[in-house]
């Protein structure tokens, strides 16, 4: 035993006594008066703190987590790539806030030596990082608008500074869109400033519902962002004028605004992007109270590139309608909504001005300022129109129509929405004097249109008509459809989609006055309607029909089907959504000629069973889309296997 304790080697025991600090042996104890020491042999697998009889031996191998964020930001503001920099930010969430607050600009680059060239491999560990650089600064110019949106539960901070840091390596971003906020830890001013910092390239930036973010992260946006060229703000109630003008003194090559229901956001905002943005082409103030005519003046009479304008639910006057008929001689589309406070005089003063010479497309809703007085200015006014919406003006009557439409030398569409005042009478006379250039008609809830006297009214053809649409008149007539018949010959488009009183008499001299032939019908919800008018369809315009929809046509048979099948080729999307259908007149369609047909609508039809998955099969070789919503006869078994054997198609069931 003496010789064992005073053996002189490698593992000598030693009594007990102060060790190096240094040392990561283990202390054991054999008894009252004796300490032995046994060093380590192998790489301890627990990095913890080791408690022998009530003694803790601390882990003091050193660790970068010690380190100061100063020190981090130093070391990690050195790392040569995306790559590298994106790895560092998986470690920690510490790693990953520290990484997203270096600016671009802040990273280190530098020099390649002489001699070295720029193919070589670069050493991670080195400072040597110009090829990498490069590689970078290829990923801005070339492949910069990377797009990026983040909804509802996943619009955090950590994720917007986990894209700021990996998106890094590409060039940044170019678009982001922030849709609603996490209710828990909602996007702020810090997700956006990383944005800012680590995405200098972004030109697209969309703000819905994120009442979070504020005045601070749109200051670090003008900072750091001087590429933006579109900001949308929608219910940002948070954001105020200060930051708009810090975006519009940063941002000179800002094209696009859109402020909607931003309630501390005013004509300040407005008058430093008219001054301060000289690219600005569109833009669109909806719904903020503190907007009112000083604002809409100012950013009018200074935008001088300005095209697009939408105006929507403000507190301006007739002022503002002046001052856009006065400067929009560059504005070709204009959007006017919701104005309660512009009168007559507004809108007259607004034609009369005579500066809206390039304006092309032209919609005003719900304005009481509208009558027959200053539609007709906005006609005399508008040499250059092409498009014009009219919904909810509820003082506008035929004589109002027919002088604009006289007065607008090339109108091509015209829409009327819940015009009520509108009759048979001025829309027939409308369309008899637009001077042979209107294509497009479009009709919704016009409840004073209803059946008159044909003996009444003597009006030429328009041979320009292309496309008509009458939807949801309820007092539009057989009568209507017969005289629109002979006034427009050429039409291609024919939506009657809603009219529930008309018949099948009424109807077909209307498809046989159609020379051109017709391309695209939708007969949804007539429901007067029966087998007559598609037989007459078929026969009439079956070689160029490409469109039908027969949705809630219940009259309509099988023998429709047959008769589709066999003289419609070009067929390609056919909706028969509770029809008389049964699996017969599936068959019949499936052995017709149907090269064409990609989308069918068989909804609500119950007379259908699984009688008809081999008609079905043999369709689905040309279908994308195959909708069998409440066809309460077909299992569950055959929807699953139409859904294998049709892979390619889109079923609903």
């Amino acid at each position: 035993m003496p010789a064992l304790v005073n053996y002189s080697g490698d593992d000598n025991f030693y009594s007990g006594g102060p060790f190096c600090s240094g040392d990561s042996g283990i202390l054991l104890s054999i008894g009252s008066h004796v300490d032995i020491y046994c060093p380590a042999r192998k790489r301890a697998r627990i990095s913890g703190p080791l408690v022998v009889e009530g003694s803790v031996f601390e882990d003091k191998r050193p660790s970068i987590d010690r380190l100061p964020d100063e020190c981090l930001f130093e070391i990690f503001r050195h790392l040569p790539g995306g790559r590298e920099r994106s790895a560092s930010a998986c470690v920690s969430k510490r790693w990953l806030t520290i990484l997203s607050g270096v600016r671009s600009s802040e990273f280190y680059r530098s020099k390649v030596p002489q001699g070295q060239s720029d193919g070589m491999n670069v050493d991670l560990a080195s400072n040597n990082t110009e090829s990498i650089s490069q590689d970078e600064d290829l990923a801005v110019e070339c492949d910069g608008y990377l797009t990026r949106c983040v909804e509802g539960k996943k619009a955090t901070d950590v994720r917007l500074a986990a894209i700021a840091v990996c998106t890094s390596r590409r060039g940044g971003l170019g678009k982001l869109s922030i849709r609603g906020s996490n209710s828990d830890r909602g996007v702020t001013d810090l997700g956006l400033s990383a944005i800012a910092r680590g995405c200098p390239s972004l030109r697209f930036l969309s703000l819905w519902n994120v009442p979070s973010i504020g005045d601070e992260g749109l200051f670090e946006i003008a900072r750091e962002c001087h590429s933006l060229e579109k900001l949308d703000l929608c219910q940002c109630p948070s954001i105020s004028n200060k930051s708009i003008v810090a975006i519009a003194k940063s941002c000179p090559n800002l094209t696009a605004l859109t402020v909607e229901s931003c309630l501390n956001i005013g004509n300040e905002s407005l008058q430093a992007v008219g001054k301060c943005c000289p690219k600005l082409q569109s833009i669109t103030i909806k719904d903020c109270p503190l907007v009112r005519d000083q604002g809409v003046a100012s950013l009018l009479s200074s935008a001088s590139s300005l095209m697009k304008v939408k105006l929507q639910t403000l507190n301006i006057s007739d002022c503002s309608l002046a001052v856009i008929g006065h400067y929009g001689k560059s504005i070709t589309s204009l959007v006017l909504s919701g104005l309660q406070n512009v009168s007559q005089k507004g809108f007259w003063v607004m034609g009369n001005a005579r500066g809206l010479q390039t304006l092309a497309s032209l919609a005003i809703t719900s304005c009481r300022g509208v009558t027959d007085l200053s539609l007709e200015a906005i006609g005399k006014g508008c040499p250059n129109l092409k498009q014009m919406c009219i919904r909810k003006c509820f003082f506008v009557s035929d004589n109002g129509l027919v002088a604009f439409a006289k007065a607008v030398g090339s109108l091509e569409s015209l829409q009327l929405e819940e015009c009520n005042r509108i009759t048979q009478t001025g829309i027939l006379n409308a369309i008899s004097n637009c001077n042979s250039k209107l294509k497009s008609l479009t009709l919704v809830k016009c409840m004073g249109i209803k059946d008159l006297s044909p003996e009444s009214l003597m009006l030429s053809p328009s041979e320009s008509l292309r496309s008509l649409a009458i939807r949801s008149c309820l007092g539009f007539g057989s009568t209507s459809l017969a005289m629109l018949g002979k006034l427009c010959p050429q039409l291609h488009h024919l939506d009657l989609s809603g009219l529930c009183g008309i018949t099948d008499t009424g109807l077909l001299p209307l498809l046989e006055s159609c020379e051109a032939g017709l391309t695209k019908v939708n007969l949804s919800h007539c429901v007067n309607l029966t087998d007559e008018v598609v037989f007459a369809l078929a026969r009439l315009h079956g070689g160029a029909l490409e469109l039908l929809n027969l949705d809630g046509c219940h009259k309509v048979t099988d023998a429709s089907l047959e008769v589709l099948a066999n003289n419609c080729p070009l067929l390609y999307d056919l909706d028969l959504s509770k029809c008389s259908i049964t699996d017969s007149g599936v068959d019949a369609l499936s052995c017709g000629v149907q090269p064409n047909l990609q989308i069918l609508s068989l909804s609500g039809c119950s007379m259908i069973s699984n009688k008809s998955i081999t008609a079905l099969k043999k369709l689905g070789r040309t279908l994308v889309g195959l909708n069998l919503q409440h066809c309460n006869s077909i299992g569950s078994h055959t929807i699953e296997l139409l859904t294998e054997n049709l892979w390619r198609c889109d079923i609903l069931s």
